[in-house]
């Protein structure tokens, strides 16, 4: 992997990431893999129309796991900072 799929999945991040916190600053977390699959998608097909990856299937597989893996590594470390009195009332707001 090159470092220009980095560049790409990083600023479609940022670029997603800002225009929904400025539309939906209320939005519930839930809802964030399904960002997370906007931006994999999105960065899949910059990075094949511009030639970074000739092959659409590896072009989708390498953005796909760039994007979910960033999002479950933030889910484990916002799960791991918080106490576990937070985590459990947190779980009960996710399943009402």
């Amino acid at each position: 992997m090159q470092i220009n799929y980095v560049l790409v999945v990083a600023m479609v991040t940022y670029i997603l990431g800002t225009f929904t916190k400025t539309l939906f600053p209320n939005m519930p977390h839930k809802y964030i893999p399904l960002q997370n699959i906007v931006i994999g998608i999105t960065s899949a097909l910059i990075c094949y129309f511009t030639k970074l990856e000739p092959n659409i299937i590896e072009a989708f597989t390498l953005c796909f796991s760039a994007t979910l893996g960033a999002g479950g590594m933030h889910d484990l470390v916002t799960s791991l900072s918080k106490t576990p009195e937070e985590n459990k009332a947190q779980e009960k707001t996710t399943i009402s």
